[in-house]
């Protein structure tokens, strides 16, 4: 039963190619647009904090109310709030991906090796340099960790958004009575691929970054 559904899953995927592209556009748009706003808000916010070596009670607590709070229950929140559509659903998007990102820039930066920045200091490089020049560089890697998890928890969610006016593919996922189980399969597996992409163009990029931090011979 189980084997056949996945083949009937396939046989759909090239059936209603249009369909899944299209709803795959919708989904990307949204979860993509979500991210940026999240990556402007949060990433110079974290850089900032981490160099001032101040907000640790911030971070935290942004990070431990994004494990907390229920996805499906933030997104029905702002919808009760602002309505469906794209931008309501945008808004809930970003607050989920706000958490990871600060929190792993927070500690990507504060974390770095004092000794480093007192070397920076004392060559005379300014406040605004040795983030640029030294901490931001040293802390790449864990920063980009950060957003390969907000990235692939939003595009997940992105799915639960499409159901409240969002688009989507979670308008397919929703509606078993027009597209059938081989429809809903097919469209968590255009969800799956989209964020396994993601995750791992970010992973990449994490390695090229350990790569470039790592001691010559």
């Amino acid at each position: 039963m189980l084997a056949s559904l996945f083949v009937d899953a396939f046989r759909f995927i090239p059936d209603n190619a249009g369909l899944l592209l299209n709803k795959t556009a919708e989904l990307a748009e949204l979860a993509f647009t979500a991210l940026g706003i999240a990556i402007l808000i949060a990433l110079p916010l974290g850089l900032w904090l981490g160099h001032r070596h101040r907000g640790l009670f911030v971070a935290l607590a942004v990070s431990s109310a994004g494990r907390a709070l229920p996805s499906i229950a933030i997104i029905g929140f702002f919808v009760a709030i602002l309505g469906v559509g794209f931008w309501n659903n945008a808004v809930a998007l970003v607050v989920l991906g706000i958490p990871p990102i600060l929190t792993n820039t927070f500690f990507a930066v504060e974390g770095v090796d004092p000794d480093a920045v007192e070397a920076a200091r004392g060559m005379g490089l300014t406040e605004e340099q040795i983030l640029t020049r030294v901490e931001l560089p040293l802390g790449l890697p864990l920063i980009l960790a950060g957003l390969r998890i907000a990235a692939v928890f939003v595009i997940a969610t992105a799915t639960i958004a499409g159901i409240a006016g969002g688009g989507g593919l979670g308008e397919i996922i929703a509606n078993q009575a027009a597209y059938g189980l081989p429809g809903v399969l097919a469209a968590a597996l255009c969800v799956s691929a989209v964020a396994l992409l993601t995750a791992a163009a970010l992973a990449l990029a994490q390695r090229a970054a350990f790569r470039r931090m790592a001691p010559t011979a």
